[in-house]
């Protein structure tokens, strides 16, 4: 690999020689691009490697250029390559260099945005939670804690990218600088400075760098700055010329850009799954073609979430594992009317590739697979904490706890009896994002960021109490992205400060891998528990592909009746989030790369609220067909519009 990695930049950074040199720029006089001296135009579709297993990067792009397209955009996500300070990770899924090799081996130009903030709805808008370390570090600014960090990182990742621009050999042909600067408070033009002289030092004078803002005068403001060519977003169903004329006031000349034309708009649990018509997008695609403007469809895939890399708006409001986005291919790659439709106005301006289209991937129903329980968390909390516990007299946060995902217990005792109903209470609305209650061990209650901030409890002085908090996700736009995790503020017992924690910082996703969790017999001494509540358990099952039939393993959908909220793993690799309860994703996507027919599949689930195993069948069901749109009452009184940022901030 090391050798192949060598070649390749060897090729990209030689390639010029034996032809003539290859340019890409930004014409003022012609209001276009400039490819190779010649008048260029995209049509580019948005991907995020980070949410297609590598498995698929190479179909995905297959279908994207087939589609028509001549580009496609992607993020690069600083979290899920530098996971703590100083330790990076660009093997397997997070291999960039292997997916850009891809895009220009298939033909397609790339527009890269690699931050370092992103937005994507995407855990923290991309950004490291390590850098809450300093926790009044002041995000997107010329805070100097924030400015070496990013100086750092993209120290380590630009000079990776740069074999990768266009006039090197490579398909780069424009990269943008942060991410809709203008819709955050900040409005700090000496950090966009250093940025772009950041940009400049490691990528040179020749590369074209850009900026993305909304539609509007006001996002232009703060997010344009000179050197940078601004660029817009704004989708289907309203005045093109009026959202380019916004453009016209920051770049007088130029090529007109959309930089996120949206195909589909994001869902968050709890909320109709959103739904734009292939004929909106369709017209408005082509009034946008017409005046020779440049255009990024977003998403044209969209992807999944996996494991806890969802984000969340603000008020605090998480999205869903699902990144399907309503995008031209499904979650799962597969070709939808929209796909085509869009295709047909393509054809209009260039040239289609001849050849088929890549199929939509089979799916396969596996059928119901029984599970059995295992340990609850609490019982399970010696081989799951595998850095032990951590005594305080207040809680500390995930930061504090050096964790960045999933779960935290925290565990006190009650100080006084309480014979009658008294209120546990998180009165500084400090619990992010959600808790699950428990005591003595039995579940008393859930307490929910924003929403649920007490539960009644009983029981006698020296009574355990559990209570295991859940990172949903951090916000990943506007103000309140420095989002702090776990008990963020102390808990209250009646008018009494809760004191005294035992904190365990909890390894699940490793404990899972390793195939430490027990089952357990149920004993006499187990404590009863309410009918709408239990305490988090873990439950396991497996099934099996049979070998050797050609057309296994082949991608299928999980499905969990009945039960109420948690996480599923399958072999190790953690799925996501399930919520049906609340909705409107009822299926997860399961990728046939993570399916064996060499051995069983190994399905776990940590169910947080109450499996159906005493009242009904204790089984999952894997389908061959996606529901993500199941009607959902709304616990929001005003619905958030399409296309709409204003209201997220």
């Amino acid at each position: 690999m090391f050798f192949f990695r060598v070649g390749t930049m060897l090729v990209l950074l030689l390639g010029n020689s034996l032809g003539a040199p290859r340019s890409f720029s930004v014409d003022y006089k012609n209001d276009c691009f400039q490819k190779d001296g010649q008048e260029f135009c995209y049509i580019s579709g948005s991907i995020h490697y980070s949410r297609i297993p590598r498995a698929y990067w190479k179909d995905r792009l297959l279908k994207m250029y087939m589609a028509g397209l001549n580009a496609i955009q992607t993020y690069i996500p600083w979290n899920y390559h530098e996971p703590s300070p100083d330790q990076y990770d660009f093997s397997g899924d997070r291999d960039v260099e292997h997916f850009l090799q891809l895009a220009q081996d298939i033909g397609l130009l790339v527009i890269l945005r690699p931050g370092p903030y992103i937005c994507a709805e995407w855990d923290m808008g991309g950004l490291p939670a390590w850098l809450l370390n300093k926790t009044d570090i002041v995000l997107r600014s010329s805070d100097p804690d924030y400015i070496a960090a990013v100086d750092k990182w993209m120290g380590k990742l630009l000079p990776m990218i740069k074999p990768f621009l266009y006039q090197n050999g490579g398909p780069i042909i424009t990269v943008q600088v942060e991410n809709e600067y203008g819709s955050y408070f900040a409005c700090d033009y000496n950090y966009m400075r250093h940025l772009a002289k950041l940009f400049r030092s490691h990528l040179g004078e020749q590369a074209v760098l850009f900026t993305t803002d909304g539609a509007g005068l006001g996002y232009l403001k703060c997010g344009s700055i000179q050197g940078l060519y601004a660029t817009v977003d704004f989708g289907p169903g309203g005045n093109v010329t009026a959202a380019f004329d916004a453009q016209r006031h920051a770049e007088p000349h130029g090529p007109l850009v959309n930089s996120e034309f949206y195909a589909g708009w994001l869902d968050n649990w709890g909320r109709h799954h959103s739904v734009v018509s292939a004929a909106t997008v369709a017209k408005s695609l082509n009034e946008i073609l017409v005046l020779r403007a440049n255009v990024n469809l977003y998403m044209f895939i969209g992807g999944t979430n996996f494991g806890y890399w969802n984000g969340a708006n603000s008020p605090y409001s998480p999205q869903p594992t699902s990144y399907d986005y309503d995008a031209p291919l499904t979650e799962a790659g597969d070709l939808t009317d929209k796909y085509f439709a869009i295709r047909e106005v393509i054809k209009m301006y260039r040239k289609i590739p001849e050849g088929p289209i890549p199929p939509t991937t089979p799916k396969y129903a596996y059928g119901a697979v029984k599970m059995k329980k295992l340990q609850t968390v609490s019982d399970a909390i010696e081989i799951l904490s595998f850095s032990g516990p951590v005594t305080s007299t207040y809680p500390l946060t995930f930061i504090e706890l050096k964790q960045a995902f999933g779960f935290v217990l925290y565990r006190t005792k009650l100080p006084v009896d309480c014979s009658t109903l008294t209120p546990l209470s998180s009165p500084l609305n400090g619990v992010h994002d959600r808790a699950y209650v428990s005591v003595d061990g039995v579940a008393v209650g859930v307490l929910e960021r924003n929403k649920a901030l007490t539960v009644n409890v009983t029981g006698n002085a020296g009574s355990q109490v559990d209570i295991l908090v859940e990172n949903m996700g951090r916000v990943n736009y506007g103000k309140d992205i420095n989002d702090f995790k776990g008990l963020v503020s102390n808990m209250t017992l009646g008018k009494d400060l809760l004191t005294g924690w035992t904190i365990y910082s909890l390894s699940i996703d490793e404990a899972i891998s390793q195939g430490v969790l027990e089952e357990m017999e149920p004993t006499a001494t187990d404590a009863p528990q309410p009918v709408t509540l239990s305490p988090p358990a873990f439950y396991k099952g497996s099934f099996i592909i049979p070998d050797g039939i050609p057309a296994l393993p082949q991608d299928t959908y999980i499905k969990l009746p009945d039960w109420r909220k948690g996480q599923v793993w399958i072999n190790g690799f953690n799925l996501g989030r399930y919520w049906p309860s609340r909705g409107p994703q009822v299926t997860l996507f399961v990728p046939a790369s993570i399916l064996s027919t060499a051995a069983p599949n190994n399905v776990t689930v940590l169910e947080l609220e109450g499996a159906p195993c005493t009242s009904g069948p204790c089984t999952v069901e894997f389908t061959s067909t996606p529901i993500l749109n199941a009607t959902v009452k709304s616990d929001y009184r005003q619905q958030r519009k399409l296309f709409i940022k204003d209201d997220l901030l």
